[in-house]
């Protein structure tokens, strides 16, 4: 049987699930904003239909164009990749409504999981360990809620329901922050998601980031392919991602692993996810689950050799796939840096014209990106232009393909990250694996670029 299949989506993620149905045999339909009519996936799809104007909110993420371009297509189903509207479960829903299968887990898993307390109260009933805290209706007096917050232990987070990317969230240190800082956090998440319910959660001080990668079959099959570690992060936007995760406790990461494939059974979760935690002190906490690829998936790809895009579309479609924890066979250590358009000081957006760039390559080397030579970036969208993974027998081979795959990229005519990630690779405490959540924030870029 043929399918057909619209990317919604743009970048570097829809050239690589065009490249994934190319493989497969499906055929492809790509959709594009005004400011886009140049991404490089549109020429290789099979059809491809202009969505609107530049504006993010009038194109891809308008959901009555995307629908009605599916439906001038004929698809049969819509792959969303990750951003935009990946997990948006009301979008899932509307595509299930037209006919249209959505490539990911149901309207009904995105929306339990995207709800926070939801999502914690199910981890907890799969044996995974949440963070302390409190995730009950918050009382309006006063009085009673610091009674709350003193069971829990200063400092807390306090978390939007609906929250990610970093938004939603406030660390406050004492009761004299406490009020003020419930306040903003309810407003911003009203502004940013339309839902201002939050909880509280005890801040974990200076802890690691790692996730779970898994894949579930929606008939209560699923296996895991190990974990990534995302430390390397600033205001919670990771820059470095790199699987395994080393120096963990190991019966507290079997432990986990078993609790996230059960969680994923439990739910009948379908396609690809990334249960995401906090580690401290040899403990797991959990934080989300992500009901969607990642963009660090690459790294989980180069060490098992499983092709989670294509995963997706054979679950999605219903084509023959095999889900066998035994035969998930782990080699080696690999790395990603993100290349974003950014000044590597400031972090301001650096969109414009690439006037000439080069591409690293190499045994080991794997390089994901939409840009070329001639390509001007947009103002509009996220800033990402490129990853590069290195794979290698181990962590401190992988920082040295990294570093020479570095010294052979370049673009020129706007500015990047790249002398950032040269300058970390390069860092004694990044090198010793000692770095957590914090480190890039509170002491490299203090004590290396101010």
């Amino acid at each position: 049987m043929s399918y057909k299949v619209l990317i919604a989506n743009r970048g570097e993620i829809a050239l690589r699930a065009m490249r994934a149905c190319k493989e497969l045999g499906i055929q492809t339909v790509a959709v594009y904003s005004n400011a886009d009519k140049d991404l490089k996936h549109l020429k290789f799809a099979d059809e491809s239909v202009c969505i609107g104007p530049a504006s993010p909110a009038l194109s891809y993420l308008n959901v009555a164009s995307i629908l009605s371009a599916a439906e001038l297509t004929e698809v049969d189903a819509i792959y969303p990749g990750y951003g935009f509207l990946a997990e948006d479960s009301n979008f899932a829903e509307m595509c299930e409504k037209s006919g249209f299968k959505f490539i990911g887990p149901s309207s009904d898993i995105i929306r339990k999981m995207g709800d926070k307390i939801t999502a914690k109260t199910l981890a907890e009933k799969s044996g995974i360990q949440i963070v302390p805290g409190y995730k009950g209706a918050l009382p309006e007096d006063e009085s009673e809620l610091s009674k709350i917050v003193d069971d829990i232990g200063y400092p807390i987070m306090i978390k939007a329901t609906a929250g990610g990317g970093g938004r939603g969230m406030r660390m406050v240190r004492d009761e004299s922050e406490l009020f003020n800082s419930l306040e903003v956090t309810i407003q911003e998440a009203l502004n940013a998601f339309g839902n201002g319910t939050v909880y509280l959660e005890k801040f974990i001080e200076n802890p690691r980031h790692v996730e779970v990668q898994i894949v579930g079959d929606g008939k209560g099959q699923a296996i895991h392919l190990g974990t990534r570690d995302c430390s390397m992060q600033r205001k919670h936007q990771k820059i470095i991602e790199e699987a395994p995760a080393l120096d963990v406790d190991e019966k507290s990461l079997n432990q986990t692993l078993h609790a996230c494939v059960d969680l994923c059974k439990e739910i009948k979760y379908e396609g690809v996810g990334t249960i995401e935690f906090l580690y401290e002190n040899e403990e797991f906490y959990f934080i989300e689950m992500n009901t969607r690829i990642q963009v660090e998936h690459p790294v989980t790809e180069m060490i098992t050799g499983y092709d989670l895009v294509k995963a997706q579309l054979r679950i999605a479609l219903g084509m023959k796939i095999e889900l066998n924890q035994d035969e998930i066979d782990f080699k080696g250590h690999a790395i990603e840096c993100r290349i974003n358009a950014e000044d590597p000081r400031t972090f301001q957006p650096s969109p414009g014209l690439i006037t000439k760039m080069h591409t690293p390559g190499g045994f080991g080397i794997r390089y994901d990106s939409h840009i070329y030579g001639g390509y001007k970036v947009p103002p509009y969208y996220d800033s990402l232009l490129s990853k590069i993974i290195t794979l290698a027998n181990t962590r401190e081979s992988a920082i040295k393909r990294m570093l020479s795959a570095l010294d052979e990229f370049f673009v020129q005519g706007i500015k990047t990250n790249h002398s950032l990630h040269q300058d970390v690779l390069n860092d004694k405490t990044f090198i010793e694996n000692k770095h957590t959540i914090n480190y890039l924030e509170t002491e490299f870029l203090p004590n290396n670029y101010e």
